[in-house]
């Protein structure tokens, strides 16, 4: 409905421009947005506010003269002015009510569009260090990253799916050392055991299964375990295995594949690191200064120049990074999205700088960023901070197997990205209207309940199957459902723009809340089979749009609970 009035307002601009009121050498686009307030109509315009100054008149006026050039149609009930000269539109009841065919004829395909047009476009999210179990900001990340390439998916995009394994540098010589003495039989209470070593109980177990001679396989590699107490290259090597498998389970248990899995240590194998330093250097923005060598990152923006290689010879995280997208690059992705915890905030503008240093054609402001705030947990009003089996942090799979998949995924993709989360597991575990992903299951599930007692009187219906005269929708509260249901497919594109998932999620309780009030206050099994069937028509149709939604989510529609 929405095209339907941009569509009219365009026509009488044409008009308007066509008689002189308005310059023809100017081209107006009208922005239709939806009202806030039901007694100002069901769409909204500012266009004759933004070029009443080209036309010479007030926007009052303006809209007068708009209004009297719109074509006639069906679809609009009323046209009205309001305050400076807002253009609101009142839709027909029975043009509300053509997107319920449109839903039951596309089906799963309903809110998906082809705007992207098969562009490659590349999601890094996760990217934890393989040195433990994925914590809840990991997590977070996963939600919100999975979700964001299933929208995009959804807008037309061709998806990449990678997953970055920084397995080189310090963490991972502690991992190494961590693991050495627990192999020794060293404990985190004794006094030799590494200052900066890993405690949880898991590295009892790579331990126990390093000596045991086991095998390990991750993505790219199967690594038997040499059980030498003395070689912590082979105990690295085993451990970033062993831990690469570790998060795959708990990846595969969030719902979430990979299409890339990427190593940092390759861009060493590979000379890719010290390729890109030269580059740097023969570009002219590299200088050595107190037996380091810098890189003049304030000519691109940054508040002051950074360190590329340390006096002890070894490059700072960055200089990575920046071979890392400077490769991305040259697999052809000219839109890469990071998806990264807000404690990455510093790296944006060092990683933008480092590729624009480059001279490789790649243009400002690329790769985007999207970054996560942290997650606390709850319990019972308290924080829980410790996992047994992590040793300091709450892992994925602590909330896995505390609320399930379904609550974990909902409720970590359900605020702004940069806003902090609240978990609550008491929420996410309770069966009431107060926990969002139980009220929007809840809803699909109500509804397949309709279908199955219909299916007991002898009335089968299809999924898809729109019986009756929907012309009976009268009543104001079917008409708002219409309504909603008519804002998915601008939600969807939307949320993909703005890389903002969270939107998804508001849009699913809201709409679950009209339906659990329709169904409350409006029986669908009546003796008036004509009307019935019209509200079994909009029921399946919210049941699509819901199903169609949590699946963008990775979250699960039952039908019953």
């Amino acid at each position: 409905m929405k095209e339907t009035v941009s569509d009219l307002l365009q026509s009488a601009l044409a008009a308007l421009q066509a008689d002189g009121t308005l310059p023809a050498d100017q081209s107006f686009t009208p922005q239709v947005g939806n009202t806030k307030d039901k007694s100002h109509g069901d769409y909204a315009c500012n266009i004759a506010l933004v070029a009443s100054k080209a036309a010479g008149c007030p926007p009052r006026k303006l809209a007068e003269a708009l209004i009297e050039k719109l074509p006639q149609s069906n679809a609009v009930e009323k046209v009205e002015i309001a305050g400076p000269g807002f253009i609101n539109f009142f839709m027909s009841t029975a043009s509300a009510f053509e997107v319920v065919n449109t839903i039951l004829n596309e089906g799963d395909r309903f809110g998906r569009n082809n705007q992207g047009q098969g562009e490659k476009v590349q999601v890094e999210f996760v990217s934890a260090n393989p040195t433990g179990p994925l914590h809840v900001g990991h997590g977070r990340g996963a939600a919100i990253g999975d979700c964001l390439c299933r929208l995009l998916e959804a807008n037309g995009y061709d998806v990449t799916r990678e997953f970055y394994y920084n397995d080189a540098g310090a963490q991972i010589d502690n991992l190494a050392l961590s693991v050495q003495s627990r192999v020794k039989g060293l404990t985190p209470d004794d006094e030799s055991w590494p200052a900066d070593g890993y405690r949880g109980d898991y590295i009892v177990d790579v331990a126990k299964a390093y000596l045991a001679g086991d095998t390990v396989t991750a993505d790219d590699r199967e690594v038997t375990a040499k059980a030498d107490p003395e070689d912590r290259d082979a105990i690295r090597e085993f451990a970033v295995a062993y831990l690469r498998r570790e998060q795959d389970l708990d990846l595969k248990a969030f719902g979430v594949q990979f299409d890339v899995y990427f190593l940092e240590s390759s861009l060493y194998e590979d000379g890719k690191v010290e390729a890109t330093v030269k580059r740097l250097q023969e570009n002219g923005y590299t200088y050595e200064q107190d037996g380091a060598m810098w890189l003049k990152t304030t000519e691109f923006g940054d508040d002051k120049d950074r360190v590329m290689r340390k006096k002890d010879g070894g490059y700072t995280y960055f200089l990575p990074d920046v071979a890392y997208h400077l490769d991305k690059w040259q697999r052809g992705f000219t839109t890469v999205i990071n998806e990264q915890g807000a404690d990455h905030h510093s790296t944006v503008t060092r990683v933008r700088a480092g590729l624009q240093a480059l001279n490789a054609g790649i243009p400002q402001g690329w790769p985007d960023y999207v970054l996560h705030q942290m997650v606390m947990v709850t319990r019972s009003g308290q924080e829980v901070k410790i996992s047994k089996r992590a040793g300091s942090y709450v892992t994925v799979r602590d909330l896995i197997d505390e609320v399930g998949r379904d609550a974990t995924r909902f409720f970590l993709a359900a605020r702004r990205v940069d806003s902090q989360l609240t978990f609550d597991i008491d929420l996410a575990r309770s069966q009431t209207n107060e926990n969002p992903v139980y009220y929007v299951q809840y809803a699909h599930a109500r509804i397949c309940s309709v279908l199955r007692k219909l299916a007991e009187e002898g009335v089968e219906r299809s999924r898809n199957e729109c019986i009756g005269d929907l012309s009976l929708l009268t009543l104001d509260e079917e008409k708002d459902l219409a309504n909603q249901l008519a804002k998915y497919p601008e939600l969807i594109a939307n949320s993909a723009a703005q890389r903002e998932p969270h939107h998804l999620t508001h849009y699913l309780r809201d709409l679950a809340g009209q339906f659990h009030t329709y169904y409350n206050a409006h029986k669908v099994l009546i003796e008036d089979t004509a009307i019935r069937d019209a509200r079994v028509s909009l029921y399946l149709a919210i049941r699509q749009v819901i199903a169609n939604g949590l699946d963008l989510l990775g979250v699960s529609a039952p039908e019953e609970m």
